[in-house]
């Protein structure tokens, strides 16, 4: 009897994903980003599932993910977006991984390496346009711009920058952006440039530029959030039924007796957690799935286990060891992230090392 939490993950959605934003930014190039493990679904089966629909530049977060991510795809670009240490740039130039340069002290250090190795050695550039995280500010911009012998010895893939609000579209911040950033590039020597996020790329061609970098829509998650989801759902979060008892009138499920029976009901557990990612904030909220019957969650939810109230689930349903279904086609990763009171990214980052990953490629493309 299966007795553990299991995601069934769809690659063949999640290159029909990838198409379709190339689809809807042609002619741009679409890179991934696929740090923090793909968005908790899996770097190696998902990237490899990206380069072969086509994608060629690849995003992670740190330098580690970038090495990792080199053993799986050998022809790609391949870029930690919070650049790379001094102290591995060796290693960086042989296993062709193009840092993103943040600041002008990385610029100068990466210049410095490549002309000690009288080469020109790729690399990105962040320039900050309102985010205020990473990326050259403005000052630096100039300081740029006025002493271009700074990049002596760079190959600039790309300059970036990176969208704040790209997800509203009544915010004013993203032309604002767009602005800054077309201010910035007259300054600066040409290259190609990169703008755009998932939603981002529905902004129009103004913000398109030359490469792409959408990461949550790749993964299900909705980059039009005023519109309904264009994206294919990729994953389902699944867990067996490890028993079934009854409950009486009045009697309480859980932790804090937070839910109290209004009727003779049954319960089923399940083998599943906030410990595995399911937010506790989930507790007497939402609907799961066993077979094509809905059963509300009750009562909350425990480092390891979730109680539902299967009173209306026929009982030949009920078998121990059954699947039952709370993230999947019946309720979207946006639709579980707002009831959690978070974002579909945390819910899928945080999807835990005891879920095992069951690749499917049997469906995908509508």
């Amino acid at each position: 009897m299966q007795t553990s939490p299991y995601a069934l993950i769809n690659l063949s959605r999640i290159a029909a994903n990838y198409c379709f934003l190339c689809d809807n930014a042609s002619p741009t190039e679409v890179g991934a980003a696929v740090k923090a493990n793909a968005y908790g679904l899996g770097m190696e089966e998902v990237a490899q599932t990206l380069f072969d629909a086509g994608c060629r530049t690849f995003f992670t977060a740190h330098f580690e993910e970038a090495l990792a991510l080199r053993e799986i795809i050998h022809y790609a670009v391949i870029t930690p977006l919070h650049g790379v240490d001094p102290g591995s740039f060796e290693e960086a130039a042989e296993k062709n991984i193009t840092p993103m340069l943040n600041h002008l002290t990385a610029i100068k250090a990466w210049a410095s390496f490549a002309r000690e190795k009288e080469m020109h050695l790729p690399a990105m550039i962040h320039l900050d346009t309102g985010m205020n995280r990473l990326g050259l500010p403005s000052s630096e911009q100039g300081a740029l711009a006025q002493n271009p012998e700074l990049l002596d010895g760079i190959e600039i893939l790309a300059w970036v920058s990176h969208l704040a609000c790209a997800d509203d579209v009544t915010s004013p911040m993203t032309p604002e952006q767009l602005a800054r950033m077309k201010e910035a590039l007259v300054r600066l020597p040409k290259a190609p440039v990169s703008l755009c996020n998932s939603s981002g790329i529905f902004w129009g061609a103004d913000y398109l530029f030359d490469l792409a970098r959408p990461g949550i829509a790749l993964y299900g998650g909705n980059p039009t959030p005023h519109l309904p989801n264009p994206m294919q759902g990729v994953i389902e979060l699944c867990s067996p039924i490890l028993q079934v008892h009854e409950a009486t009138t009045e009697s309480t499920v859980g932790y804090g007796a937070t839910h109290r029976f209004t009727r003779p009901s049954r319960v089923a557990v399940i083998a599943l957690g906030y410990a595995d990612g399911y937010h506790r904030t989930l507790h007497n909220k939402g609907t799961v799935m066993i077979g094509t019957h809905p059963a509300p969650v009750v009562g909350r939810i425990s480092m390891d286990l979730i109680t539902i109230d299967v009173t209306d689930v026929p009982e030949n349903a009920l078998a121990l060891g059954a699947p039952v279904t709370l993230i999947g086609p019946h309720r979207p990763i946006d639709v579980a992230a707002q009831e959690a009171g978070t974002i579909p990214y945390e819910l899928l980052t945080a999807i835990g090392n005891r879920v095992q990953r069951v690749y499917r490629e049997d469906e995908g493309v509508a």
